[in-house]
């Protein structure tokens, strides 16, 4: 069965200032896939995400997103089109609790979306249910991890860019991160991955793409 086109890129070059990490790169990523981005250190493979959700402007080429260019918009334009990304390291405010940390997620939504979709995001990550009133920092490194994946989940994404989950996760955290992420696209989610743990991610991912300094 075809599957159509999520993410396009189509000669794309991007980097920092002089430095350019993704040189002419072009690749495709099928919708309801997971699609795990391979390479060394350096490669360029975060610099896709970055580039993909806004934080980076291509110098070059373009970016589709379902047939539509999106290179060099917004966060808050892609965020709107569906696109949620959850960056490597922690990216949560350690002062406040879980549950205003979820609050912040779903900023974009209103308050009153966000509260009717807490629940189910919660039915997720029964141990960051848990501990719903402890302030974030308070959480275990894997917890932690969980509450960034269930703040994108609030914004019921179409795509999914998430970059290294596994980072810091003993194995059996790693495998219901993967496992979640397989059942996000079963339900329709496109995820772009970017993982070091090749062997496990392999094993629920479609598609690979490897890169090798900013080419395919």
């Amino acid at each position: 069965m075809a599957h159509e086109i999520c993410i396009e890129f189509d000669d794309v070059v991007a980097g920092y200032k002089d430095f350019m990490i993704l040189n002419n790169l072009s690749f495709q990523v099928r919708k309801g896939s997971i699609t795990l981005l391979l390479g060394p250190n350096g490669a360029g493979k975060s610099t896709v995400l970055k580039t993909l959700f806004g934080l980076l402007k291509p110098r070059q080429g373009r970016i589709l997103l379902n047939g539509v260019e999106v290179g060099g918009s917004t966060q808050k334009a892609l965020l709107d089109q569906g696109i949620a990304f959850v960056p490597q390291g922690r990216n949560l405010f350690g002062q406040l609790t879980v549950f205003q940390n979820l609050e912040l997620g779903g900023i974009t939504l209103g308050m009153k979306t966000t509260h009717a979709r807490i629940p189910g995001v919660l039915e997720f990550f029964p141990r960051v249910k848990e501990r719903l009133h402890s302030q974030a920092s308070a959480l275990s490194g894997g917890e932690q991890k969980q509450l960034e994946i269930g703040r994108a989940l609030l914004l019921q994404p179409k795509v999914l860019l998430i970059d290294e989950p596994s980072i810091g996760l003993s194995p059996l955290l790693v495998q219901d991160v993967f496992r979640l992420l397989r059942k996000l696209a079963d339900q329709g989610t496109t995820v772009l991955m970017v993982e070091q743990n090749v062997k496990s991610a392999l094993k629920v991912s479609d598609d690979a793409i490897a890169l090798e300094s900013g080419r395919l």
